[in-house]
């Protein structure tokens, strides 16, 4: 994939997940009590990696070639981790 590809994707999928955490965070208040304190742990992690994430795309626009692959490694990591924390939230859920 190139590069300009790669930021394209890297941009729609971070609007995507970001919509996702704002649309949990709002459906905590269903949540029953003994959950509610997971949920809440767990969004307040997610925010953490969503405003590292947010700052490795703004790095992801303006890297060189030579930072190039360790951005984007870095970016891809964040971006499935904070997938992975997204499925745990729902599953509080099912």
């Amino acid at each position: 994939m190139d590069r300009d590809t790669f930021k394209e994707n890297a941009k729609k999928s971070i609007d995507e997940i970001f919509a996702k955490i704002d649309e949990l965070e709002a459906k905590k208040n269903q949540a029953k009590a003994e959950v509610k304190e997971k949920y809440e742990k767990k969004i307040a992690e997610l925010k953490l990696i969503k405003n590292d994430l947010h700052a490795k795309y703004d790095d992801l626009l303006n890297t060189s070639e030579d930072e190039w692959e360790e951005v984007k490694h870095f970016f891809s990591t964040s971006f499935d981790y904070l997938k992975k924390g997204i499925r745990e939230l729902v599953s509080l859920f099912t």
